[in-house]
């Protein structure tokens, strides 16, 4: 009975979809956007929370369980909500900016977030990217919630009573409220935040509500005044009541903007006179137009989910932080000066994180969104004199790199235009020879770096390995962006010898990467096991790979492709020890990797998740094809607890995604991906320009996890990587899948990937 259920539920999922034949027509409706919320500080299965948004939305809604200033605002195992916020979190390390909240109560009025909290269900909870609903049981009101990209409606079905309530919370640390009761309209701004933002930074906020007040009340603090119709100062909030009938409906269209109270009522008309039902079936709209770009056909349902899933996250950030004026000019408060200018602006993301596969799928996928992101750049670094490397909104100093870099010229050298590259070049050449004003703007410690080639593990700056090979990395990409512009000889020649400091740090007694001070020895006592301290979030066994430019020339370091290989193997086949001793406790992404059942690999963090792809390097490229499958069927799920460590703004999701489709960016800033291996029967990539891609692999199964031989455009194919520009041109690309390894393809020292050391200069 259990297994012909089963059946019958997998077959009415697939119908839902529109998966049984042909491909997905409402992939949205596969999107989980819980998936990862079952998180903690001491353990990360994403980080995630509900983000009811539109793609690169500049404000997104969500539930909130956690208290006023908690970066885990939304958590999976929590029984209360307190209100639903607007956020512009990109994760709960970083916390949020510009953040209110709306709640709406019944019976004894209250406005404290403790008090007002109400008791849910995540059965009585329904959670798409386009739309929220859940019933808080202690008022007996439902709640739901259709965004716009700058506004949002919301939707209170109440029952009988002549105490129903909307609490405004517009937080502490300095807020500002209204009440304009002959208008049914609350107007005010927030200034919580925690960092990154000029002194006048405000969010403006307006609220139109489609029923008559019938009590207004203001608070001030802890106290509830009547009498009064404004209030600033350290937190402020209103209480707007009604009479409700039984199933009442109380509608309020929200908007918000950095600019001005004018700006916010200005985008309030996103939602126009639609209604409820129209403003959730544009953002449903919205968000198959962006899915529906890649469609696959077969795997699994849980498979499936997963994709789609990891694919809405790879298309939430760098959020959109511009506006548009009453001309329909592109304008934006700017966080770098506080002024209000012209142009586009992104924010809400760390390179550290995301230069590494999110960048490249959205240049691959979404260039026209990526080359406003680019004018963005340029605005930021006329307003701030710096590329930031982690923007929320503005500089954030946390990471390390200078991967601004790779950003940058992955972009323009996959053919990135219309916008300034010549003041980003000169961004990147001024980022890469000076340090900025916050150790993560620009290259702490370069002027070491320049001069001796690494940054020493002896001058008090901290991470400095992990800030040596990742320099050398940036070196690389503005040497190829260099290049392509046609920059001096000299100057090219310079970044192309820099990018070779990675070798400074190389340890041919132990094989790995490590600190060295600045007499030219290296650090000791050395425990390769030991996170921190000479890297980030990871130890030698995890940095090492980080020559993303030149595995070549690693391998050479190593003596050849088999110690590389055995190197290779060794993390997988490690205990997963550790050494914690450098953060003085164990800090989640150490956890992770401990309970993840795959040695000493540390895929839920970003420094390693290149490393499957490097075995194609050396002719083997079999091995990345099981540890990819391995690695997308033990720590992905589309649940609450899917992801393996913070999913990191789309950087740990567009891993999957690329993972899926069957192959990989490793080296940002040249034409190539790594071949992994698919896994769908199929899936087609509708690109910008008018071309498809089609991925065919239909003897793919869970157990032909191999590639026996490859055909691209009909005719064989022996390489281990794909060109993007061919791939650009349109492409067919046939996988003839198999239970066991083919040993013979992919071996020739001809068919691996991209290495500096090999190509010609």
């Amino acid at each position: 009975m259990n297994k012909v259920f089963t059946t019958f539920a997998a077959l009415v999922f697939l119908l839902c979809a529109g998966a049984v034949k042909g491909q997905i027509s409402e992939p949205v409706e596969l999107v989980n956007p819980l998936m990862g919320t079952d998180s903690k500080p001491s353990l990360s299965n994403g980080n995630t929370y509900p983000a009811i948004a539109l793609p690169w939305g500049m404000n997104f809604w969500m539930p909130q369980t956690g208290k006023m200033g908690s970066g885990w605002a939304y958590q999976y195992s929590a029984d209360k909500i307190r209100g639903f916020k607007q956020t512009h979190q990109p994760s709960p390390w970083m916390n949020d900016y510009g953040q209110f909240a709306l709640m709406p109560i019944t019976g004894k009025l209250r406005f404290e977030e403790d008090d007002r909290a109400s008791w849910f269900s995540h059965k009585a909870e329904v959670a798409k990217p386009y739309y929220y609903q859940v019933y808080l049981a202690d008022h007996d009101v439902v709640t739901e919630i259709a965004p716009t990209e700058r506004a949002a409606r919301f939707r209170f079905t109440f029952p009988r009573t002549d105490s129903a309530y909307v609490v405004l919370d517009a937080l502490d640390k300095g807020s500002y409220v209204k009440l304009l009761p002959q208008e049914n309209k609350i107007v005010g701004y927030t200034t919580r935040n925690s960092g990154g933002v000029p002194e006048n930074f405000r969010n403006y906020f307006v609220l139109q509500f489609d029923k008559p007040f019938a009590s207004t009340n203001i608070y001030k603090d802890k106290e509830l005044v009547t009498n009064v119709l404004e209030f600033q100062g350290n937190h402020a909030g209103a209480v707007v009541g009604f009479k409700t009938r039984k199933g009442e409906q109380v509608n309020v269209r929200v908007a918000s903007s950095f600019i001005s109270p004018e700006q916010a009522e200005l985008n309030l008309k996103e939602i126009g006179t639609d209604d409820f039902e129209a403003v959730k079936q544009k953002a449903k709209t919205a968000w198959n137009k962006e899915l529906s770009r890649i469609q696959i056909e077969g795997g699994t349902p849980d498979q499936q989910r997963t994709f789609y899933s990891c694919l809405y996250r790879s298309l939430l950030f760098p959020r959109k932080f511009y506006e548009l004026d009453a001309a329909g000019n592109v304008v934006h408060y700017s966080p770098y000066n506080g002024q209000v200018l012209p142009g586009y602006l992104y924010t809400d993301t760390g390179f550290w994180d995301t230069f590494r596969s999110l960048f490249p799928f959205l240049n691959l996928m979404y260039p026209s969104v990526n080359a406003q992101m680019q004018a963005g750049l340029v605005n930021a670094y006329k307003e701030g004199g710096w590329l930031p490397e982690w923007a929320s909104p503005g500089y954030r100093n946390v990471m390390v790199g200078n991967n601004s870099a790779s950003v940058v010229a992955d972009a323009y050298l996959k053919g990135g235009r219309g916008y300034d590259i010549n003041t980003l070049y000169e961004a990147l050449v001024h980022g890469a020879n000076n340090a900025g004003p916050l150790e993560a703007v620009g290259r702490a410690g370069v002027q070491y770096y320049n001069k001796l080639g690494y940054v020493p593990y002896d001058v008090k700056l901290n991470e400095n390995a992990a800030r040596t090979l990742e320099y050398a990395y940036d070196d690389f990409a503005i040497y190829q962006l260099a290049k392509a512009l046609h920059k001096p000889a000299k100057e090219v020649n310079l970044y192309a010898k820099r990018s070779q400091n990675y070798r400074n740090l190389f340890d041919k007694q132990t094989g790995l990467m490590r600190g060295k001070n600045q007499d030219g020895k290296f650090q000791a006592p050395f425990n390769p096991f030991k996170w921190g301290d000479a890297f980030t979030e990871g130890n030698s066994w995890h940095y090492t790979w980080s020559v993303f430019h030149d595995v070549q020339g690693l391998m050479n370091l190593m003596g050849g492709p088999k110690p590389f290989v055995a190197a290779l193997d060794t993390v997988f086949t490690l205990a997963p020890v550790f050494d914690a001793s450098y953060y003085g406790s164990v800090i989640h992404e150490i956890r992770e990797m401990q309970i993840a059942h795959m040695g000493n690999y540390a895929h839920g963090n970003q420094p390693i998740q290149h490393m499957i792809y490097l075995y194609n390097y050396a002719g083997q490229p079999w091995k990345t094809q099981y540890w990819v499958r391995e690695t997308m069927n033990r720590l992905y799920l589309p649940t609450p607890d899917g992801y393996c460590g913070d999913e990191d703004n789309g950087q740990t999701s567009a891993w999957y995604v690329f993972s899926a489709l069957g192959f990989y960016p490793v080296c940002p800033a040249t034409d190539q991906y790594v071949l992994g291996a698919p896994l769908f029967k199929k899936a087609t990539l509708r690109l910008e320009n008018g071309k498809e891609i089609v991925f065919n692999a239909p003897a793919n199964s869970d157990a032909n996890r191999y590639i026996r031989d490859v055909a691209v455009n009909g005719q064989p194919y022996a390489h281990n990587w794909l060109s993007n520009n061919e791939l650009q041109k349109g492409a067919t690309v046939d996988f003839d899948m198999a239970a066991t390894p083919n040993t013979s393809r992919g071996t020739k020292v001809e068919d691996a990937p991209y290495s500096f050391s090999k190509a010609k200069k």
